[in-house]
């Protein structure tokens, strides 16, 4: 298994979807046409990853303008598929740049190649963090079905792979919906790379006996001071990192940043259904009635991030000083024009 799962695509004006919630079982496609099917490939995580979110709801945005006419009608199907996830901030970030675009198919096809070109170099940029053979933890999934690219975090461990450093994964299986052991092993076994699934609790376990070189994972919001929103659990991890003086780098694009927000504190939190956590593979595990604290994500202060890796660098502290300057890079569709014309 050596191809990358397509997570988008996009032919002759028609939306598909991997759905991700039969992975590793089945790689199932559905289509996705209405409103209603868009915002619930979103809600019910078929679709997830912030930047293939991104990607798949500017696709959607486009795929709603070509069949509503009435104008009314399109802006308030818009606003739902915008708000389907609110702390993902490419979700918004994409509907708002495909929703001022006088060409809205064009400008969502623009969107979904600038993030293969910015998960490359991601990449790029991420490589050097890691020693031949390095020892790495992630947690969640960030490989190329959570980009509709590349992938960010694990991104970077396939290139170091493909690149011949041989880096060998742990992976956590990441409570509630597994989306490590369903998703990120999956692509690490179809990647070619050496793994090993552990389940979350054994994080502190596995870097007390010296079995971690170094942690990664993505992000889903990132603030102006680094504090970081991403899977829950993360934060947790940041913490036993820094206890074992082992470093968390973050990758994500700089779609990611939310240069609005001062702190991690301006972050919206999603809590999730109580079922993810009381029942497991359709059955239920946990007394009838169990009360749950379900949040998707949890917010890591910007203090416990060793560096963020993004497509123009690596940005180190202080990020108030550092992060300010990613705000200032012109955007990315701009640097590849200039690329282009030069060439």
């Amino acid at each position: 298994m050596s191809e990358a799962l397509e997570a988008v695509r996009f032919e002759d004006g028609s939306l598909q979807y991997l759905d991700q919630r039969f992975l590793p079982a089945e790689i199932r496609y559905e289509r996705a046409r209405t409103c209603d099917e868009i915002v619930d490939a979103i809600v019910s995580l078929a679709v997830r990853g912030a930047p293939c979110i991104g990607v798949f709801a500017a696709y959607g945005i486009a795929v709603l303008r070509a069949g509503e006419r009435d104008d009314r009608a399109f802006a308030a199907a818009a606003a739902r598929v915008r708000s389907a996830r609110p702390t993902a901030v490419n979700l918004a970030w994409a509907v708002d740049r495909v929703l001022a675009a006088e060409d809205m198919t064009r400008e969502a096809i623009a969107v979904h190649e600038e993030q293969r070109s910015i998960d490359a170099a991601i990449a790029g940029n991420g490589m050097p963090l890691f020693a031949k053979g390095a020892r790495v933890l992630t947690h969640c999934n960030t490989g190329p079905i959570a980009t509709g690219g590349y992938g960010t975090a694990l991104g970077v461990l396939i290139a170091a792979q493909r690149a011949g450093l041989a880096p060998h994964v742990i992976v956590d299986e990441t409570r509630p919906l597994l989306q490590g052991a369903r998703l990120t092993y999956l692509e690490c076994l179809r990647a070619g790379i050496d793994a090993t699934l552990q389940v979350d609790g054994a994080a502190a376990m596995a870097m007390a006996r010296g079995r971690v070189d170094a942690v990664i994972v993505g992000a889903d919001r990132i603030a102006r001071n680094g504090d970081t929103a991403n899977k829950i659990g993360t934060y947790g991890l940041a913490v036993l990192a820094a206890h074992h003086s082992i470093p968390l780098y973050v990758a994500a694009p700089r779609s990611t940043f939310d240069f609005t927000i001062a702190s991690g504190a301006e972050i919206p939190i999603e809590e999730r259904a109580a079922s993810e956590v009381t029942s497991f593979g359709g059955r239920q595990v946990a007394p009838e009635g169990a009360r749950v604290f379900n949040p998707a994500f949890d917010v890591t202060p910007g203090h416990l991030v060793a560096a963020f890796v993004t497509e123009y660098g690596v940005l180190r502290p202080p990020y108030a000083e550092s992060i300010a300057t990613l705000a200032g890079r012109p955007h990315w569709s701009a640097i590849r024009s200039v690329e282009g014309s030069r060439a």
